[in-house]
């Protein structure tokens, strides 16, 4: 009798043994990591950029963990220096081939976006792009989703602001990109249709711009205000010239887009940023709890850092990737993805924000901002705003 239950037993504990064996492929595979390849500019002159999104994506993995839905989710951050398209492309490349990355995300500027979109099309792995701003960067892939933000978004509101606080006439001042371009030609756009006029539309290179020559144009136009975009990081450059070269003394008002009064540069720009009107998605200042938390979290883990745009598209799209992975309960399949990512809508740090079905792009509030001192510092001051504010379009 004995013999038989023992008998029994040991069958028991080898088909155990064998199920097990059996499952430990899938329970491997169930706990492999979700890779995601972050490519940002770490050097190089849009460096500011890279470590706001850094600092981001790490602060949301210290609060909300760094598992989602069973899977340990791995960031591989890559240096792609913010001037190279070749160097992203490249970089996109070995992080899908070799590194087994199921997720693209971060590209600082345009040209470094659009570079990628033919690895994510061809891998059919998503590509958040959480700060290039030209409105065509979702058009150029199926698997594009934007956190960030479009130039032209937020510069619609701020043209249609200048018509109706009794500013005539501008000279248009942008970098020579795409989104400078959208930029330029939505400002022209809505301010011309609400009766203002442009004198004159100058474009200053990319690389190693020098402003002198095109702001004495400027004062030459004699416009009533001027509007600049350049990228983040160049703002200091442009306000101290402005100020250098008599703009200001002359009457010139200069009215920008957020990227131009980076709050990561504010303490640095000082007063020449003082009563600029700026129009922007997001300020360190927006008075909200969340985002009071969010800037003090920023600046603890970095040395007093000043969060600001950039760091907040790349926070916005560790939550969206987050949430897209609950939905799917962890499969990292490109299509299920991006269909779970379509339509998500959610409360921001900047303030409620929607992936639109239908375009992959971001719907948010852009907010109208004047310069002002604060604490001994200058920040963005919100004082309007509109709501749900889709890009246009160019």
């Amino acid at each position: 009798m004995n013999d038989t239950i023992n008998s029994r037993r040991r069958h028991l504990v080898l088909a155990g043994a064998a199920m097990a064996a059996g499952a430990m492929p899938l329970a491997a595979m169930a706990a492999d990591p979700v890779k995601v390849g972050l490519i940002v500019p770490m050097s190089g002159p849009f460096a500011s950029t890279g470590r706001q999104i850094e600092a981001a994506v790490k602060l949301y993995q210290q609060k909300y963990g760094d598992s989602v839905a069973g899977r340990k989710v791995e960031i591989l951050l890559k240096d792609d220096g913010g001037v190279s398209p070749d160097v992203t492309k490249r970089l996109a490349q070995e992080l899908i081939t070799r590194d087994k990355a199921q997720v693209l995300m971060g590209f600082g500027l345009t040209p470094l976006a659009l570079s990628a979109a033919p690895i994510a099309t061809q891998a059919k792995v998503p590509m958040i792009v959480t700060a290039a701003a030209t409105s065509i960067i979702p058009q150029r892939s199926p698997y594009i989703v934007r956190t960030g933000f479009t130039l032209a978004q937020v510069t619609a509101p701020l043209a249609g602001w200048a018509a109706k606080n009794g500013i005539k006439s501008v000279v248009t001042f942008v970098t020579d990109y795409g989104p400078g371009l959208d930029a330029e030609k939505v400002f022209a756009k809505t301010f011309g249709e609400a009766g203002g006029k442009v004198l004159e539309s100058l474009r200053v290179p990319l690389r190693n711009p020098d402003y002198a020559p095109f702001l004495q144009r400027v004062k030459d136009a004699k416009p009533e205000a001027l509007f600049v975009f350049v990228p983040s990081g160049e703002g200091a450059a442009v306000l101290k010239q402005f100020t250098e070269r008599g703009l200001a003394a002359a009457g010139i008002r200069l009215i920008c887009t957020g990227d131009v009064l980076d709050d990561d540069l504010m303490p640095s720009i000082g007063a020449a940023s003082k009563d600029v009107v700026s129009s922007h998605h997001y300020s360190a200042a927006h008075p909200s709890p969340a985002n009071k938390e969010y800037v003090e979290g920023i600046a603890r883990m970095n040395k007093g850092m000043r969060a600001n745009f950039h760091s907040v598209g790349a926070y916005d799209g560790m939550h969206l990737l987050y949430e897209a992975l609950k939905k799917t309960n962890g499969d990292t399949d490109g299509e299920k993805l991006l269909a779970a990512m379509k339509g998500m809508s959610w409360d921001s740090v900047r303030g409620p924000v929607s992936i639109d079905a239908a375009t992959r792009d971001i719907v948010q509030t852009v907010y109208m901002r004047r310069a002002e001192q604060k604490g001994g510092e200058f920040y963005n001051i919100e004082f309007d705003k509109v709501d749900k504010v889709r890009d246009p379009g160019v």
